[in-house]
């Protein structure tokens, strides 16, 4: 069994914590962003096709019965609101 580190590495430490904030106050440094993550490009065009593909594959699938029914319990979903 793997030994786990008592202490978490990505966290600093109250004291450089501290020294950043002073800095950040007195203008020595810039301040600090965390970093936004960023989207694969490849990924989103991917599931963006398939929502934009999605509804209509849906409905073509779907007897009319079924496909009536979905949409009475999305009207009531809406009109209990």
């Amino acid at each position: 069994m793997r030994k786990r580190s008592s202490k978490a590495k990505d966290v600093d430490d109250v004291n450089v914590i501290a020294h950043r904030i002073l800095r950040e106050a007195t203008g020595e440094a810039e301040p600090t962003r965390p970093e936004e993550p960023t989207k694969n490009p490849a990924a989103v065009a991917l599931g963006q096709l398939g929502g934009l593909k999605g509804g209509k594959a849906q409905a073509k699938s779907l007897s009319t019965k079924k496909r009536s029914a979905i949409a009475k319990k999305a009207a009531k979903a809406r009109w209990d609101r």
